[in-house]
């Protein structure tokens, strides 16, 4: 080869790896820029970006559930179901969301099958409108049928099923009155949220939501309170979000609802629980039972007796308390124009009927059935005795007050018995100046007067007296015979438990016992117990209050509930009537009264305290207006009504009838 060439080859050569390691070396400094920016950019993401990324990509895996506490129910001393939690489910849908997602699903269809664009807009409308008819038509014959195998697509979680086998509860709801008509019109609503069907059983609806594009079911409690209107003044309601409105519902609500459960658990991107990613673990816990210490029977009874009597009285409104005699527990405590919350509510408010529990909310004035304080203050303080004979005339005058008796008379020589028996406001007063206002004043605080009982429901009233300094002249013209002072029918049938239960008043209670879902009981604070006179002046007074029964043919020694006693039992008790003031002129009316009444069954071995209030009755409380201006008749058909049912033995024969007015 020519050296020429072979140089210049050679020059080539060199010329060549020269330009090989420049590009070499540009390549390596862009490889090393590039690896430099990336491991930057990388240091930068891990660095700066990292916790804010890893703390997105959580947020995307994680999920949190919760699982509603079941509120606890509430039932009478039986066990008898007051109020209890059903677990349900609601059917909801966005229409507009729906109709959209159904079309983009109907024209994926139509592409797959090999359907042109045009082919598939043309028939979107029709496919969707197909979809939606199948829909309403096979939800409602879902929700009807009896044949759920119970699959459901629910994993307990949330402990939807109802409680089996407790007294009084149902475990499955009833069956949602609904229509494919009504269900159309809501899927071809134009709104984001309609409500297809309510108060669906939980596996039912899960089905439905499994099987349907866009159903989803949402959770819904719903509160039952099986007995309608008995009761209800007691154990009130809930609110639409489940908050406690009236009644125990209310005061207890913090008792009732329980503690909502809790997790945390990571997904996938379909949506399947990644395993061992659950945390943070919080336990449900179900509200607590209450258990009350009302007897469901009885309720229902003395409701049932007190709209009749206001009926046949054309009173306003009637109210009663049973107390047991020895425990001073709550049996009954009813009022007329109690609401029925299973029915239409506006419609019941607008006719009268209310939520509100007066018997605790509303006082009055006791009128003389309010005399059987002064009874046990003198018989406690020794100054008279049942037998003993006072010249009692028609009238009294007290620190410029005059007072009379309700029938006119000449002095009369009554006994103790008799002042009461026929309830002389006279003969009343002539015994309280012997106890003196200072005692007497005593005596109302023993016996609960203007105190609050501290009865486990709200809106209670303490009553009014009006305390030792505020006493005017006539003050104590009114007080010992149940006038200028007012207390509530629970109060008033708390005095007589006192007298009941040989002389001790215990303050009266609703609440029998409260059960955690663990089964173990709350400890409840005992009720106060009070000695307002000794064993032997109960005794006595309770003896001496017979008199208000007796039946004299000849007219002596009759008293005011005269023709109103069990055939075979002793009764004790006393009539009022009480003057409501006229609100036009301040002063007492001479046509508006309540009318009262308190007693013991039986009398000689007390098990129950009636107390009853008729507001402002036209005539007696018995079909067809008798009864006279009494509420004695309700007090012995309710204690007739305890007697036989719980098979009382007769009482003993009390002897001669006592003489209320000697000869």
């Amino acid at each position: 080869m020519d050296p020429r060439k072979r140089q210049a080859q050679a020059e080539a050569m060199s010329a060549q790896k020269v330009i090989t390691a420049k590009r070499m070396r540009i390549l390596t400094a862009v490889f090393l820029v590039l690896s430099l920016l990336l491991v930057g950019r990388l240091a930068w993401v891990q660095l700066k970006w990292g916790p804010k990324l890893q703390t997105v990509a959580a947020a995307q895996r994680e999920r949190e559930y919760e699982d509603p506490a079941r509120r606890g129910a509430i039932v009478d001393r039986e066990g008898n179901y007051l109020a209890y939690t059903m677990k349900a489910r609601s059917l909801t849908v966005s229409p507009v969301t729906l109709r959209r997602e159904l079309g983009e699903l109907a024209r994926n269809e139509m592409y797959a099958d090999g359907a042109t664009r045009a082919e598939a807009e043309a028939q979107e409308s029709a496919r969707v409108e197909d979809l939606l008819r199948q829909m309403a038509n096979e939800i409602p014959t879902m929700l009807q049928s009896e044949n759920v195998d119970g699959s459901g697509g629910d994993d307990g979680k949330n402990g939807d099923k109802a409680s089996p086998g407790e007294k009084g509860e149902k475990d499955k709801l009833p069956t949602p009155r609904v229509n494919s008509k009504d269900i159309l019109e809501k899927l071809h609503a134009d709104t984001d949220y309609e409500v297809l069907v309510r108060n669906v059983d939980p596996v039912v609806a899960a089905q439905v939501a499994e099987k349907f594009h866009g159903v989803a079911a949402d959770r819904q409690d719903i509160r039952e309170y099986p007995n309608g209107a008995i009761g209800e003044n007691i154990v009130g309601r809930v609110s639409m979000d489940g908050q406690g409105q009236f009644g125990l519902e209310a005061s207890s609500d913090s008792i009732l609802t329980g503690i909502d459960g809790r997790s945390t658990e990571d997904v996938s991107a379909n949506g399947q629980p990644i395993p061992g990613t659950l945390r943070d673990v919080v336990p449900v816990v179900d509200g607590a039972r209450v258990e009350l210490t009302v007897d469901l029977d009885l309720q229902a009874y003395v409701q049932q007796a007190l709209e009749q009597a206001k009926l046949n009285s054309k009173a306003k409104d009637a109210e009663a308390v049973v107390l047991d005699a020895k425990s001073g527990e709550v049996l009954a405590m009813a009022n007329t124009s109690t609401i029925d919350p299973n029915g239409d509510l506006e419609r019941q408010l607008e006719a009268g009927r209310s939520f509100e529990n007066p018997s605790i909310s509303h006082p009055f004035e006791p009128g003389s059935v309010a005399k059987i304080i002064t009874a046990s203050a003198a018989i406690e303080e020794g100054l008279t005795t049942p037998d003993e004979v006072h010249q009692v005339p028609g009238s009294i005058e007290m620190a410029g007050v005059t007072v009379a008796d309700a029938w006119q008379h000449d002095v009369a020589p009554y006994t103790t018995a008799g002042i009461f028996g026929k309830s002389s406001n006279v003969g009343t007063l002539m015994l309280a100046q012997e106890v003196g206002d200072e005692r007497f004043d005593d005596y109302l605080k023993r016996f609960g007067i203007g105190q609050a009982t501290g009865i486990e429901l709200p809106n209670e009233s303490s009553g009014l007296v009006p305390s030792r300094e505020q006493w005017s002249g006539g003050t104590f013209a009114n007080l010992p015979i149940g006038q200028g002072m007012s207390v509530t029918t629970l109060q008033l049938a708390s005095v007589y438990q006192a007298l009941a239960n040989g002389g001790e008043r215990i303050e009266p209670r609703v609440v029998k016992s409260v059960t955690q879902p663990t089964g173990e009981q709350m400890p409840q604070e005992d009720p106060r117990r009070t000695r307002v006179v000794s064993e032997k002046t109960a005794k006595t007074v309770v003896d001496m209050f017979r008199a208000a029964f007796q039946d004299d043919p000849n007219g002596v020694n009759n008293g005011t509930a005269q023709g109103n006693g069990v055939p075979g039992y002793q009764l004790s008790g006393k009539t009022g009537t009480a003057q409501k003031v006229n609100p036009d002129t301040g002063a007492y009316s001479n046509s508006d009264y309540w009318i009262t009444f308190a007693g013991i069954a039986p009398a000689n071995d007390p098990r129950f305290v009636v107390a009853i209030m008729l507001d402002d009755p036209e005539r007696g409380p018995l079909e067809g207006g008798g009864g006279g201006q009494s509420s004695a008749p309700i007090f012995t058909d309710i204690a007739n009504w305890l007697i036989n049912r719980e098979n009382i033995p007769q009482s003993p024969d009390p002897g001669e009838p006592m003489v209320l007015q000697a000869q």
